[in-house]
């Protein structure tokens, strides 16, 4: 049994969608904690997951500003910057923007740091010896390969958008496998997008597993003061 993983954030933690290889099966459960998620038996060749590793101690990834330069146009604004390593663990927002606008000179957006607690969990359980299988991914940058170089019209939340990306899946994945995820959760507690953004981080997860995956930037990846790469894969 080979399984690639394709992995998203979720209110209630990380939505897991799991490809057996071998057989074509695919399988899903929301883990509760990042240590769950890393820890799950069997171990997957491939992980692909929807959030930043390695964090810069101040200013802009390389990864995410060249992600916004293959997307262009509104889905661009789609890859917000990762936070700063000294702001991550900030117990407000008022805090960590103030920490952010010391370091950077920038602001943190509500939006933004309400990530900020499940990315530092994350950020505690990685080592650099998990990136020999764990993949940071952007679902929009994944869509945007998918879509043959052509980044979607329409925004994830949107009925159009939300059509344009279930398109995509189910000619790849099939309708049936889709709806079953969709039909075993809350909408609450796993929304459409989250599905379809860990449908995203799977189908890269197939292409690391294949050795067809690209990443930006293309040179060798930058290193955070904890050793991990910073890169982005699709």
């Amino acid at each position: 049994m080979v399984m690639v993983v394709g992995v998203d954030g979720c209110p209630h933690g990380w939505l897991c969608l799991r490809l057996d290889t071998e057989t074509g099966a695919l399988t899903h459960t929301v883990h509760a904690s990042a240590q769950a998620l890393l820890t799950e038996e069997p171990r997957p060749a491939a992980m692909a997951i929807d959030m930043p590793i390695g964090l810069p101690a101040a200013g802009s990834r390389a990864c995410d500003l060249e992600a916004r330069k293959l997307l262009s146009g509104p889905r661009k604004s789609s890859v917000f910057p990762a936070p700063i390593r000294p702001a991550i663990h900030a117990p407000t927002h008022d805090l960590a923007s103030e920490i952010t606008h010391q370091v950077d000179g920038r602001r943190v957006s509500a939006q933004a740091y309400g990530l900020f607690h499940k990315i530092g969990r994350l950020d505690a359980r990685l080592t650099p010896e998990h990136q020999a299988w764990v993949h940071e991914v952007h679902p929009e940058v994944s869509f945007w390969a998918w879509n043959g170089g052509l980044p979607l019209l329409d925004g994830k939340k949107t009925r159009p958008g939300r059509a344009e990306r279930r398109a995509l899946i189910d000619a790849h994945f099939g309708r049936d496998a889709r709806k079953a995820v969709r039909d075993a959760y809350l909408v609450r507690a796993v929304s459409h997008d989250d599905i379809h953004d860990a449908f995203a981080a799977l189908w890269t997860s197939r292409r690391l597993l294949a050795g067809t995956a690209r990443r930006v930037p293309t040179t060798p990846a930058p290193l955070d003061d904890t050793g991990l790469r910073m890169e982005i894969w699709y």
